[in-house]
């Protein structure tokens, strides 16, 4: 029998074209696997164009909730940002595509698994680091960095599936480079590989509009946590993936979650990406605005930090880590009383704060207010700050003293 490989397989092109050169030279049985986490009608038609291509089956892999449940939330929670300004949408999916391939690795029999991730980009690492470190007995194939891989680009693809039989939908024309799922979609190529160039937005957006097109009257929206979690929308209960559903349309409506950025690359180049994020955006922000009310002053701070160093791990495919396990952990002990409700109004690519409660608030009115109240003596403070600020007295006595013996 023929050894077995999965192929990740997402429907385009290029993994198109893997599967008849898997065959040709590995002389494997290609099982393709496509895992869904939301890229809606990109899924159309895979099935059929898998088979025809050669391969000897396809699972579609719905893992929709278990990646907002258990990849998005933790996110949430952390506010994981990379480099300030990315929401970590293909970072955040890598690792549970990675694990289910697995999965289908080990039910199968098979002794390798395939993807068609580039030699230049971060997918390649974070694919690879997920099945290393949950299956470190399989063979990877990474077909961009295999010296037998010769289709340098879109049309020497499509002539070497003519080649082989295969007529597809596919044109030589350029177009975006994009990633999809529930939380986000990308955009890298054409007139975006020049930093100076202005995006296209009116080609390029996919889920929303700018905010130049939103409508000009604001709208109001309701979000309920539970420990952290998002429950509801305007008053609805909702499980994640529908709370992101819902939001993405809202923010998508008036322009909201579009980020255009030049990030770090693991493989330590710059590139440049436009981001449309509609949906996580809001929720990010609520999140936030509602740990202001709860989290303690020294929590909130360390918290930031741990933030910034999940964001990190997941930007670097290392979800499956000792160390991502316990950020995680910090983060998931800060939740325990993030529970109330955040009101927000959405306006032309704002988020606008419109009122937050929570049974957890640490905000005393009592205390906060500018009126003396029993909690809180103005005159308590003369000796705080004399004590807290006694370093910066004794070392401007200490050059005092310097200075004058010169």
């Amino acid at each position: 029998m023929k050894e077995k490989v999965i192929l990740a397989y997402s429907g385009g092109l290029d993994t198109t074209a893997i599967i008849p050169w898997l065959k040709e030279n590995y002389d494997y049985e290609v099982i393709c696997v496509c895992v869904d986490c939301g890229q809606g009608e990109e899924l159309d038609g895979l099935e059929e164009r898998a088979i025809s291509c050669g391969a000897s089956k396809l699972y579609i892999e719905d893992v929709v909730d278990e990646f907002c449940d258990e990849y998005v939330v933790p996110c949430v929670q952390g506010h994981a940002v990379y480099e300030n300004k990315y929401l970590l949408g293909t970072s955040m999916a890598r690792p549970v595509i990675a694990k289910r391939l697995v999965e289908i690795a080990k039910k199968e029999g098979a002794t390798t698994i395939c993807h068609g991730a580039t030699g230049k980009g971060n997918d390649q690492i974070r694919f690879e680091l997920g099945i290393k470190a949950l299956a470190p007995e399989l063979k990877i194939i990474a077909v961009w960095r295999d010296d037998k891989w010769k289709l340098s680009s879109r049309e020497e693809e499509i002539e070497y599936c003519h080649q082989h039989g295969i007529h597809l939908p596919f044109s030589a024309d350029n177009s975006y480079s994009r990633d999809r799922n529930l939380w986000h979609i990308s955009h890298e190529g054409l007139e975006l590989e020049d930093p100076a160039n202005e995006p296209n937005y009116d080609h390029l957006l996919v889920l929303g509009v700018t905010p130049e097109k939103a409508p000009d009257e604001p709208e109001y929206v309701t979000l309920t946590f539970e420990k952290g979690i998002p429950t509801s929308v305007n008053g609805k209960k909702m499980k994640v993936s529908e709370v992101i559903k819902e939001l993405n349309k809202l923010g998508g409506k008036h322009g909201i979650g579009i980020i255009d950025i030049v990030e770090n690359r693991v493989v330590g180049m710059k590139s440049r990406g436009v981001y449309e994020t509609p949906g996580g955006t809001i929720l990010y922000e609520a999140h936030q605005q509602l740990e202001e009310l709860i989290l303690d002053r020294d929590t909130y701070a360390l918290k930031a930090d741990m933030g910034a160093k999940l964001a990190q791990i997941v930007y670097e495919g290392k979800w499956f880590t000792p160390l991502c396990d316990a950020v995680k952990a910090f983060i998931k002990s800060t939740q325990e009383y993030v529970t109330g409700e955040v009101k927000l109004k959405l306006y032309k690519g704002n988020i606008i704060k419109a009122g937050t409660t929570s049974p957890y608030s640490l905000y005393n009115e009592k205390i906060a207010s500018f009126t003396t109240g029993d909690l809180y003596d103005h005159h308590d403070a003369e000796g705080f700050i004399n004590l807290f600020g006694l370093s910066c007295k004794v070392r401007a006595m200490k050059m005092q003293e310097v200075e004058k013996n010169k």
